[in-house]
């Protein structure tokens, strides 16, 4: 697969989200009525502001999911298992490990007492989703394997609709953190379910009309998820910037555990798929989409269990902040690796 350049956002989308967070917060002071107004539109706990733009967020990349093409998992088995073990059986129980021994026990001194339950939860939340967008644009800085990585993404979206509120629950019952199910299943709901069948509603009308249209269609709505996105980290901040400019380390610690996470995983599955033999360009795929999230649900679903103002909607918004800087790292690795890679690769 040739390798191609990210655009404009996906390129300087650390940039974004920190523009946002200055806006937010200055939002937030200048006028915190109206964003208390704000947060007061809801019904069952859903914020309607946040939950329309969570759709525009997360529809667009859905309708790129091509669930036929789960028919080529066997193509590459091994590849496949080593993602789904890394995304499913290592990546969620690692972060709950390393948001107890991070937060909960090292920096529990500077961090406020009455959120280290909610951090943990946004910590959890995060790893909890895998990557379903941003790993189609890892993958081609990579050269990897397209099929795969299609296939791998639609596979993950089909357990993410029956596993992620189970897993959840478990991991923040470790945890200690109560989350009533009825929330929990509504998020779900609202957050995977509804927009999966939206969004492959949309797919089959545009396909329908050809490759041509389909194509045009994506160009055009591509935006819509980064801009929703942004807008959505603007109301976020503006509930929060009261509380970051009081301790603004905040930030820095709760990206410690996620970035030993990005950096474990990827480096996991990379190294399993080279033990069993996969090609290079099935490796890469395979370890960037354990290493990233799909954080625009894990945002989502932050906000509508602990609410706009809590500690777990900051944790899951510091691995956006994050996201794009370090996973053009691990890129930089996985490329520079390959002729290492291919040499030790079993036949």
């Amino acid at each position: 697969m040739k390798k191609t350049e990210m655009n404009l956002f996906e390129r300087y989308l650390t940039l974004w989200v920190a523009l946002c967070i200055v806006v937010g917060v200055a939002l937030g002071l200048w006028q915190p009525e109206l964003f208390q107004a704000v947060g007061r539109m809801e019904i069952a706990q859903v914020n309607l502001p946040v939950g329309l733009l969570i759709w525009v967020m997360i529809i667009p990349m859905l309708v790129k999911v091509d669930f036929g093409a789960l028919r080529e998992v066997r193509s590459h088995w091994r590849g496949m298992g080593v993602t789904l073990f890394v995304n499913w059986l290592v990546k969620p129980f690692s972060m709950a490990l390393l948001g107890w021994l991070f937060i909960r026990e090292l920096f529990a001194p500077w961090l406020p007492a009455d959120q280290i339950d909610s951090y943990i939860a946004g910590l959890i939340l995060l790893a909890a989703a895998p990557c379903t967008a941003m790993v189609f644009v890892w993958s081609r800085l990579t050269g990897g394997n397209p099929l795969f990585t299609l296939t791998q993404v639609a596979l993950n979206d089909g357990i993410m609709l029956v596993a992620f509120a189970p897993l959840v629950a478990l991991l923040l019952g470790l945890a200690s953190i109560t989350v009533p199910w009825d929330t929990l299943f509504i998020s779900v709901l609202l957050y995977i379910v509804v927009p999966l069948l939206i969004a492959q509603l949309w797919r089959r009308a545009l396909l329908a009309r050809g490759p041509a249209a389909f194509d045009a269609a994506m160009r055009m709505i591509g935006p819509w998820s980064m801009v929703a996105l942004l807008l959505t980290l603007v109301l976020l901040f503006a509930f929060q910037g009261e509380a970051i400019l009081r301790q603004p380390l905040i930030i820095a610690l709760l990206a410690v555990p996620i970035l030993i996470q990005v950096f474990f995983n990827s480096a996991l599955a990379y190294v399993l798929n080279r033990a069993v033999g996969e090609k290079h360009a099935i490796a890469c795929p395979s370890a960037l989409i354990g290493a990233s999230n799909f954080f625009e649900l894990a945002v989502a679903a932050a906000i509508s269990l602990f609410g706009f103002d809590s500690g777990a909607a900051l944790a899951t918004v510091v691995g956006v902040l994050i996201e794009v800087p370090v996973m053009l790292l691990v890129v930089r690795v996985v490329n520079r690796s390959k002729a290492w890679y291919e040499r030790g690769a079993a036949s």
